[in-house]
């Protein structure tokens, strides 16, 4: 009977120094808190000159109960010219404002926007800036109405999509930071 109570004892001995060791394995992963983002800007400046084209999505109070703003209702771009586009992302819960645009491009390997013309608007889009892989970032653009044509652009901005990706929002997975499509008319 000694040795099964001898035996007990060291079990539960070792069983608890197990339990007890030093390792980390409790400590909870830090939390990378998602970017708010109550504001996005883009700013199409056509090539050679000319008035730029100014779109804004605002929505101050998140999930709130007062809608988010858009601005113009339709925007208007002129066949055959070429659009530089930039995109701002703003905090605008804090004062200052939080610019989340350098965020974002300080973690470009982490993040993609994505350009989504309707099927009957003829507008092409590439990127004008890449992250360090060489992989598409998008916070920079052209923007060319190829014809007349009518139909909605949707802008969106995921989170750790795959990268590299071919170019949908399927295949980059990921989450969706932001989205806003816009009415658009190329005249």
């Amino acid at each position: 009977m000694k040795t099964i109570s001898k035996f007990l004892i060291l079990s539960l001995v070792i069983l608890g120094m197990a339990s007890c060791n030093n390792d980390d394995d409790n400590t909870p992963d830090p939390v990378n808190e998602e970017e708010v983002i109550t504001t996005m800007t883009i700013t199409l400046t056509p090539e050679g000159g000319g008035t730029p084209v100014v779109l804004q999505s605002r929505d101050l109070d998140g999930d709130g109960p007062d809608p988010q703003v858009i601005t113009p209702v339709t925007v208007e771009l002129v066949v055959g010219v070429t659009y530089n586009g930039t995109i701002v992302l703003l905090n605008e819960t804090e004062t200052p404002a939080e610019n989340i645009t350098e965020e974002v491009e300080e973690e470009d390997d982490e993040h993609q926007f994505f350009y989504i013309p309707s099927s009957g608007l003829d507008v092409t889009f590439d990127y004008g800036n890449f992250d360090g892989d060489g992989n598409p970032l998008g916070t920079e653009f052209t923007l060319v109405a190829n014809t007349a044509s009518t139909g909605t652009v949707n802008f969106v901005l995921r989170h750790e999509p795959n990268k590299p990706n071919d170019g949908t929002l399927g295949d980059a997975g990921g989450e969706t930071d932001i989205s806003v499509t816009w009415d658009v008319e190329a005249q």
